[in-house]
Order: structure tokens, then sequence, then C-alpha cells
């Protein structure tokens, strides 16, 4: 068992470079498991002097490095910690040199979600560097509170072996769970540093295709430039912020009317930054909510019921080998049946990708 300790712990622990993703940054820390069948590890320290003063859990961050510092702080406020043989009351307490600690290592949901689960996966391109994979609406991308197991991450693990060594099973970024499209993964670790280098660049052009609604007006192309955080009065949604009075972070989003109906409109977006339902955010500020976007104002139409959004192009150079990829998912079902209903045609497959780059 400790082994597989610290197996998960190496994967919880990895830190790359940050993500910049469609989805904004990384929260993915799970929470406090006591599970009676589960094993654990009881490892016990002695305060050294340089960490006198410090906050319990950082200093455990220091004596157990392979450990997350929120991984330690969760098994602090689950009881899992004590001091001079009595409970720890809080990670915040402070410590003292001489200090006999002890924390009882358990798993988390989170370790255990990082488990191999075989699922059918369309990837539509792949060498051995990278892959880019066509998401299905439904599929959570990543492990989380209310989404253990079942997530394209699991299935990385039980494709490619060698995913396992890498931070995130070499998830770069992010779709929302009702986003389809194109993701692309990597599967080495050089590659996975310079995939998170090309994106923070805004060197990979990412296309999608969205259904808003309400017909367009004004100038058919716009430029969208409206920082982005915490939705103040609902902090599950995101929201066209003002930086002076709160946090957020610079947004920008380009929208091309491609067809009007009398119901809504047929959208090109092309992502200029990557921040946490950032076309959602952007169009519902604009009036123009996706299509069964509940959480940003939009209702069900179309026959739609989930968020009518769809990643459909990934444009960059290699990495690795310096080709050109460049990449289309194919519009689902409910996609196209949903356009057909509004009387909308699929635009044409030929839009080229570096043309944006002039735009």
């Amino acid at each position: 068992m400790a082994t597989f300790l610290n197996q998960a712990a190496a994967i919880i622990s990895a830190t790359p470079p940050s993500p910049v993703s469609p989805d904004g940054d990384w929260d993915v820390d799970g929470e406090p498991h006591d599970d009676a069948g589960a094993e654990a590890e009881l490892r016990q320290l002695v305060l050294p002097a340089e960490l006198h003063g410090q906050r319990l859990d950082r200093a455990l961050a220091a004596l157990v490095p392979e450990f997350s510092r929120n991984y330690l702080r969760q098994l602090i406020e689950a009881g899992a910690a004590r001091i001079q043989g009595a409970p720890a009351a809080k990670p915040a307490q402070k410590v003292r040199a001489g200090d006999r600690l002890a924390i009882e290592l358990r798993p988390t949901p989170m370790s255990q979600a990082f488990v191999p689960q075989p699922m059918a996966l369309a990837v539509v391109y792949e060498d051995e560097h990278l892959a880019v994979i066509d998401k299905p609406a439904g599929l959570v991308v990543h492990p989380a509170p209310g989404n253990w197991s079942g997530t394209l991450l699991n299935g990385l693990l039980a494709r490619d072996a060698a995913a396992a060594s890498l931070p995130r099973a070499g998830i770069v970024h992010r779709l929302d769970k009702d986003t389809s499209g194109l993701l692309v993964v990597a599967r080495t670790r050089a590659a996975m540093d310079a995939l998170v280098a090309l994106i923070a660049a805004r060197q990979v052009r990412r296309e999608y295709l969205a259904l808003a609604q309400r017909p367009w007006t004004g100038a058919p192309a716009r430029e969208i430039d409206a920082p982005i955080g915490r939705d103040p009065r609902q902090r599950l949604r995101m929201a066209v912020v003002d930086v002076a009075r709160q946090p957020g972070k610079p947004a920008q989003t380009r929208c091309e009317l491609l067809q009007n109906a009398a119901q809504g409109c047929l959208l090109r977006c092309l992502l200029r930054t990557g921040r946490t339902h950032q076309i959602r955010v952007h169009l519902a500020h604009l009036g123009h909510p996706l299509v069964a976007d509940a959480l940003y104002g939009g209702a069900p139409a179309a026959g739609l019921t989930r968020q009518a959004l769809h990643a459909r192009r990934l444009a960059f150079t290699h990495p690795i080998t310096g080709q050109a990829v460049d990449v289309l998912a194919p519009l689902p079902a409910d996609l196209a049946a949903a356009l057909a209903a509004w009387g909308l045609t699929m635009p044409p497959d030929d839009m080229d990708p570096a043309a944006d780059a002039a735009r």
C-alpha cells in the first residue's frame, strides 16, 4: 500500500508549468476521505529548528515533500495529524522546534481516482509525442469532486502506460463537461512542457462553433476584450468584471457571424486567451447566451439540452517535429440536428486558421 501511496503522491504533487486553458486555472484537489478499509502510512517526524514558528501545513509540506500542501491540509482537517501526541487543531497551528509530529497519510478520493479505466476515445491525430482527442459532450476531462471516475484522464491512463508518468496524464488544457470537440494531450514530458508554453504564448489556434440565442446584429465580426473573474453574486459562475473593483484576468475572444436564423445565430469563436468559461461568459455578456447554457441564461432550444459549444479546430506547429498540425472535428449529431432545426447549414472546412494571425 505504501507503494500505491507514493505513486499517487507523485502524480498529485507533480507541478508542471501552469496550463492556460479554455477553462482557466486548475482546481482539482480532492476532499478528505476517511475510508476505514483503506490502508494508511503513519509518518513520524521531529520538527527541525529551521521550521520553528511555521504553520503546521507548511512545515509538513517541507518535511513530506512528496505530498502536496493541499493534500496535507485536508488530512490535518480530517484529524490525521498530531503534535506532541495530541490531535492538531488546524492547518494554521504554529509548531515549535523539537515538536514530535505524526501524520497518517491516507488515500484521498483524488489519489484513488488516478486509475486506468478503459474507454472508447476518438483519437483524430497521434504520434509518439502527443495526441488530439475528439471529446464527446458529457465526458469530464479531469477527476474532481462529484466526478472521481470515468474521466478522460482515466481513459488516457488505460490507453497509454506512459501517461502514468506525466502530471495529469498529459492533459494540458480542458473543455467543460458539456462542451464537445478537440483537445491536445501530451505523451511525453518534453511535449507537455512545450505544449503548455505554446498555449501560454497563444500559438495554438482554437476555433469553436457556438449556437447562440437571438439573431446577431451589428458588425459580423467582433473582438471582445472584457476581463473575467468570479461572479460576486454566485461563486459557481464567472462574469465580466471591473478589475478596479474585484479580481479578474484579461480575456479576449473573437466572434464571427456565420449565419443568422430567426431564433438565434451560428458563430465562429476564436480564443485569444483561455479563461474559465470564457466563450460562455463573453457571449452572455453580449446578450447572446449559448443555447441550453442554463448557468449563463441560455434556454434549451432546437432539441438541445446541453450548452451548444463545439471545439471544432486545433491548429499549431508541432512543438517537437516543427510540422504543422491542423485538425478538424465533425459536428456532433445533436448540434447538427439543432442547426437543421433552425434552418442553418455547416460552415465549410476550408476556413484558414493561419489567416487569423493577420486579423
